[in-house]
């Protein structure tokens, strides 16, 4: 059975719908993994989530930065921000169950060896040990203090990963690493304030995987997150963030023989 990754769909709906209906044509019968960031900004987040869960087993979904956002708003630990599309979900009748499937989805993926996460991974992170951190982070969201997570969830610190850090500082470096970073800064702490293309890191600051001993090189990393940087193709790296909320495309990739199936998205008819 074919596994297809697919990139950020930030409730654009439509265009899930259009490209999950062009895969179908070649591949009726599929294995579905999405790289994190369903939800927000697009028009359609709340068909989003509903059709994803209808998927069923075939569909693996990741936590996105945008996901963990609205698990935080739902719970009202954090406000909507003014581009923020989430009202559809928050007032919906099937809010719960949807809350509920959301945060029992997995941070990192390891399918025909390929290792999926949203964001990025610190270079000295292999894929055994990159499976038990976001399993460790799993393991609260499913839990039953899960809101009393979240409220310790936010925050820029720590930016250098230590098998020392323990607790909510543990963590919180885990879910930026997975969720946010982008850029390496010299003394190898996550950088959140670029998100821009390569050209435009200041001297000295590094994409996360182009960092020196990278202990996935071994392996293909799978990752979204990154509109600015666009489709990214190397021998052991794909990237399928191309901008479908911005107007640019949503992007799948056949994992066997990476073959590309990709749908426009108009940014005018996405917010008329």
């Amino acid at each position: 059975m074919p596994t297809y990754a697919i990139g950020d769909i930030q409730g654009c709906g439509q265009q899930l719908q259009n490209l999950l209906a062009l895969i179908d044509k070649t591949s009726p019968d599929v294995n579905l993994l999405f790289v994190g960031d369903l939800v927000n900004r697009g028009p359609q987040s709340l068909g989003t989530l509903r059709q994803l869960r209808s998927l069923g087993p075939r569909a693996k979904a990741l936590l996105g930065n945008h996901d963990l956002h609205l698990l935080a708003v739902s719970q009202g630990i954090r406000s909507q921000h003014a581009t923020d599309t989430l009202d559809d979900i928050l007032n919906a009748p099937d809010r719960d169950e949807l809350i509920d499937w959301v945060r029992h989805r997995p941070l990192a993926l390891f399918e025909q060896g390929h290792l999926l996460f949203h964001a990025g991974i610190f270079p000295e992170w292999d894929a055994a040990k990159t499976m038990a951190l976001a399993h460790e982070v799993e393991t609260m969201l499913r839990g039953p203090d899960w809101v009393d997570f979240l409220r310790h969830m936010y925050g820029n610190e720590p930016a250098i990963w230590s098998d020392e850090l323990a607790g909510y500082d543990r963590l919180r470096c885990i879910i930026n690493t997975l969720t946010r970073m982008r850029f390496c800064r010299p003394d190898g702490g996550i950088d959140f304030s670029i998100k821009e293309g390569l050209g435009a890191a200041p001297p000295g600051y590094i994409p996360w995987f182009d960092m020196p001993d990278r202990q996935t090189a071994d392996i293909t990393c799978v990752f979204g997150h990154w509109a600015s940087l666009g489709l990214t193709l190397r021998p052991n790296l794909i990237g399928l963030d191309t901008g479908c909320v911005w107007g640019g495309k949503l992007t799948a990739i056949r994992l066997e023989d990476r073959a590309l199936f990709q749908v426009q998205c108009s940014r005018a008819e996405q917010f008329a």
